[in-house]
């Protein structure tokens, strides 16, 4: 059966809040700990929690997607100010979790356009995943806007809290791949065309991580990294025909687990729709909105909430 494309989009920003919330007790765990745990696929109990998150927990992976859609569709516009605004009132109601480069972003007290860019000139560091784990809605809501817009759209949005242009790029490619997956192609076949629209400065590191012979073993850095994270999700679904295998051959790299499976299981949900992400898994997700009221939203809200933003 073909997903259409609204099921495609429920997919995409619903399985990376799915997959956030099943990597994030195996975080900095080693390899294979979650098939160790869950042997047989479908088995059940696998949003187990631990590592300080409830089951079905959603991190700050998926904290800060729903702030980015929801500014998008209340603000009707990307407005750069009101997002930064968002992530820094979520920062300071104290998350469980938080990346140390994007909180030392929000906490800087500098403007929205330049904190990011300061703070990577003092300490040199802005090519963590931080941008590209909430990446989800914003690339439903660009997708319909072709391949420059959303990809230019994703560098603003990454540029917000990492200074690197690498993160900037390693989100834009993301964009691309969900706004292909999203129109029923393959986006391992547009891997060519979209590496091409990188900047020259980055395109051989991700030609490197993006290429069909490439696997997490020839990593070179941790994969709390932008190009090996978006490298491992790409492998993770090339090498698997459903979106539960997808997901549990990212979690089982170890290391960076709620991350790499947000952004695989967006990537893998957007090829295969809403339908492959197991309903044992969506009943159980709930994702926290510190900051905002004490809100918890659940999976209807989060389709709610996809389904405005053009999905």
């Amino acid at each position: 059966m073909n997903p259409s494309r609204s099921e495609r989009a429920l997919g995409a920003v619903i399985g990376s809040a799915v997959g956030d919330a099943l990597g994030a007790p195996f975080e900095f765990g080693p390899e294979g700990a979650f098939s160790a745990r869950f042997p047989r696929p479908g088995q059940g109990g696998e949003m187990c929690g631990g590592g300080g998150w409830d089951p079905g927990e959603a991190t700050d992976d998926t904290q800060m997607a729903v702030l980015v859609a929801e500014s998008l569709l209340e603000r009707g516009r990307l407005d750069l100010p009101d997002v930064f605004w968002r992530f820094r009132r979520w920062a300071a109601a104290d998350p469980k979790d938080i990346g140390l480069q994007t909180e030392a972003v929000l906490s800087s007290g500098d403007p929205w356009d330049t904190a990011a860019a300061l703070h990577f000139q003092t300490n040199g560091r802005g090519a963590g995943n931080g941008a590209l784990m909430r990446a989800a809605p914003s690339a439903v809501h660009f997708a319909p806007l072709g391949r420059d817009t959303t990809m230019d759209a994703a560098r603003r949005l990454a540029a917000l809290t990492h200074g690197d242009r690498a993160a900037w790029e390693g989100t834009a490619v993301f964009h691309e791949l969900v706004r292909v997956a999203l129109a029923g192609d393959d986006p391992l076949t547009a891997l060519p065309g979209t590496l091409h629209a990188v900047h020259p400065d980055h395109r051989a590191r991700y030609a490197t991580v993006l290429a069909a012979d490439w696997h997490p073993g020839l990593a070179t850095e941790f994969n709390g990294a932008v190009w090996p994270c978006l490298g491992s999700a790409v492998w993770a679904l090339r090498t698997t025909s459903s979106y539960e295998d997808a997901v549990r051959a990212a979690i089982d790299l170890g290391g960076d687990t709620d991350t790499v499976a947000a952004v695989t299981g967006a990537l893998a949900g957007a090829v295969h729709g809403i339908a492959a992400v197991p309903t044992r898994w969506t009943d159980a997700l709930r994702v926290p909105l510190p900051g905002f009221g004490g809100r918890v939203l659940r999976t209807s809200e989060l389709a709610v909430l996809t389904r405005g933003l053009g999905g």
